[in-house]
């Protein structure tokens, strides 16, 4: 049969529901796939220049910043690692009015703390996670390798006059106790899909105070009766004198003030106000409620340890109370289980020894409330709700009545001294009281000058979903 020579395709039957330009089909093998190498040799000099020039490239070598973290990859030097990091994240110029802290004094501090068991480092991590919500992660080292946290909801207060500081609990917002971190923990800006944003909102040193000082004038100051400071130390010295006592650490205070449950705390870092001071504590039904969840939350993962290994065996388990309890549900004041350094489940399938080894992990970082590298020094557990306030009269207010009203005051008191070895960079954009968490939209990185969605997109984060609903609290 012959066809005119105007049809386009000879193999098709006419149909008048079928457009002309369907009738233009031409099929045809698809192209070669290039191999990797063959591409990369056909590359020329103008493919090459298409990469712009301003751009900081890293070394495709280095682990992520959120591999580190997560604990997929090691590395030895964090100072040197995270600092020449954050250098080439550095925002240029530096946004105007923020607060500023160099990458040498940065480096310089954290150095200066790690094995030192008079090192007294602190950080506070903007965490915008997509679970729990945007926190403040206030981290307090506690031996030369590690640090204890809690997660603050909104963050740090800076009103003396507040409402909310006014409210129940004594005054406190919550502060969730997490487990310890490694001290390189502190030097982390990073993201990921899974566990957020992490940004360095403030850091530098801290200074653990007497729970009754004598005077009001010893607090402004941060002046401590010597015998008051001396009264945890030891009666001998290491090298066997009697009679000569030697002053406590930080660290040997901060445990004193952890056991007894109750911390008052001045941070002295780059962002905060001189001498900002906040009482840290722990009431006895707390304490008792977040010991027995603790225990329940490690025997349920023993539980469903042993079922999940019966169950790849296929040896069928008895259906107990125990092992059929759901997990507590984690709410707005609860971050815990996706807190910076825990491990976040791959793309790929894993095999069953590491899986096997993954749960050894995780069970000993239960068991211990401590991530790996780090040590638990100063017992603490999982979970506790602490309360934190503004310690009014410590960060230099007084309370004075205004038009037959009580408020607090702020002192001018010239005479204040900051601690020795705090950080000063950055001293003219302090914040200054009243101040107000603004979040993760406004809150600025003091280290890198970066924005949390800076953040993500620098560290090539994809479908990150952030909690929505958070407003700062007054």
């Amino acid at each position: 049969m012959d066809f005119p020579d105007s049809w386009s395709s000879p193999k098709l039957v006419p149909n008048p529901f079928i457009k002309k330009r369907n009738l233009d089909w031409d099929i045809s093998p698809p192209p070669l796939k290039r191999k990797p190498r063959q591409r990369a040799a056909e590359k020329t000099e103008d493919d090459v220049e298409l990469i712009p020039s301003t751009r900081k490239q890293s070394s495709s070598l280095a682990p992520s910043a959120a591999a580190i973290e997560a604990g997929r990859a090691h590395i030895t030097e964090h100072a040197t690692h995270f600092s020449e990091h954050l250098a080439q994240h550095l925002l240029d110029p530096y946004p105007k009015g923020y607060p500023q802290l160099s990458i040498s004094a940065y480096k310089e501090a954290y150095e200066k703390a790690l094995h030192n068991r008079h090192g007294a480092h602190f950080v506070i991590h903007q965490h915008n996670h997509p679970i729990a919500g945007p926190h403040y992660d206030l981290r307090l080292q506690i031996n030369g390798t590690s640090s204890a946290s809690w997660a603050i909801m909104y963050g740090p207060p800076g009103d003396p006059n507040s409402s909310f500081v006014r409210s129940g609990n004594g005054g406190g917002r919550n502060a969730i106790e997490t487990r310890i971190h490694c001290l390189w923990n502190h030097l982390i800006e990073t993201a990921s899909a899974a566990t957020g944003s992490l940004l360095i909102w403030d850091t530098g040193t801290y200074e653990v105070l007497p729970r009754k000082p004598k005077t009001r004038r010893q607090v402004v100051r941060g002046e401590t009766d010597e015998d008051e400071s001396d009264s945890s130390a030891l009666s001998a010295s290491p090298d066997g004198e009697s009679g000569r006592r030697k002053r406590p650490s930080e660290q040997d205070k901060l445990r004193a003030a952890f056991t007894a449950r109750s911390i008052r705390l001045r941070l002295h870092g780059s962002r905060l106000p001189r001498n900002y001071t906040v009482h840290l504590w722990l009431t006895t039904a707390d304490d008792i409620d977040g010991r027995a969840r603790a225990v329940k939350a490690t025997t349920r993962a023993r539980t469903r340890r042993r079922r999940r290994r019966a169950l790849s065996e296929g040896v069928p388990t008895a259906e107990t109370s125990e092992s059929s309890e759901a997990e507590p549900e984690m709410g707005l004041g609860q971050v815990s289980e996706a807190t910076p350094g825990e491990r976040v489940e791959e793309d790929e399938s894993p095999s069953q020894m590491e899986r096997e080894l993954r749960e050894l992990e995780d069970e000993k970082v239960r068991r211990t409330n401590a991530y790996p590298g780090a040590s638990n020094t100063i017992g603490s557990i999982h979970q506790r709700r602490w309360f934190l306030a503004l310690d009014k009269e410590g960060s230099g207010f007084v309370k004075r009545r205004k038009d037959g009203v009580l408020m607090w005051e702020e002192l001018e008191d010239k005479g204040r001294k900051k601690l020795e070895g705090s950080i000063d960079d950055g001293d003219d954009h302090r914040l200054t009281y009243p101040f107000y968490i603004r979040g993760p939209d406004h809150e600025r990185s003091v280290v890198t000058g970066r924005l949390s969605e800076d953040i993500i997109k620098d560290e090539g984060v994809v479908g990150f979903v952030p909690r929505r609903g958070w407003r700062p609290r007054h």
